[in-house]
């Protein structure tokens, strides 16, 4: 029997502070989550490894560094507004839920979309929003966002999410080919748009007007 709670302080030890994630509010609200309940049952023995995995629809739920470096770059302090790009199981949302005031976020899965709606209302997060639809395009009517995070790979930087970042806002979004790409940050500034290559990561792929094609 898998000792949840002992599995999520190692995961985050081991696998988030080792590698250099150091904001305590990202560490705390991954102590925070149940991994586990956003994961297949099948699976749930390893929901706190330190690897990606499958989930429904061909897509997966991240390595755990991954989402506390992306959710790092954002650098919440509780009152934002942010846009999440690709739902997938819901984690990297609880994630959000717990460091901002709000969260937006889009799945192209209705299924999926559906699934980590249900778990996140199953855990009181009522603080997130969730559509189903074409995240390249952004969620124009409720813009603009304080941070926004996109977590599946794309060939370019969808240009509705650099205009629906707020100034002072900060977007992470994975560039690359279908294969690997490279986390890229982007901050808006008032002198304008400044970009920082954070490094390899290899992601599913963003289908969308904005992304790749189907």
């Amino acid at each position: 029997m898998v000792n949840f709670k002992k599995a999520r302080e190692r995961m985050v030890q081991a696998q988030v502070m080792a590698r250099g994630v150091h904001d305590e509010r990202v560490l705390e609200a991954m102590r925070k989550v149940p991994r586990h309940l956003f994961v297949d049952e099948a699976l749930r023995d390893q929901a706190y490894s330190d690897h990606p995995l499958p989930i429904a629809e061909n897509q997966t739920i991240s390595q755990p560094y991954i989402v506390g470096l992306m959710t790092e770059s954002l650098e919440l302090k509780g009152a934002e507004k942010v846009l999440e790009i690709g739902t997938g199981s819901g984690y990297q949302s609880a994630v959000l839920a717990e460091l901002a005031d709000r969260v937006f976020s889009i799945e192209r899965h209705p299924e999926l979309g559906y699934r980590a709606n249900s778990i996140l209302r199953n855990l009181g997060y009522d603080n997130v929003i969730i559509r189903v639809g074409d995240g390249s395009l952004g969620w124009p009517d409720d813009a603009p966002f304080d941070g926004i995070i996109v977590t599946a790979g794309t060939p370019m930087i969808p240009q509705p999410l650099i205009d629906q970042l707020a100034m002072g806002g900060r977007l992470i979004v994975p560039v690359g080919d279908r294969i690997a790409q490279d986390l890229i940050l982007v901050q808006r500034g008032r002198e304008g748009i400044k970009k920082t290559n954070l490094g390899g990561v290899r992601f599913v792929n963003l289908v969308g007007k904005w992304g790749w094609k189907e």
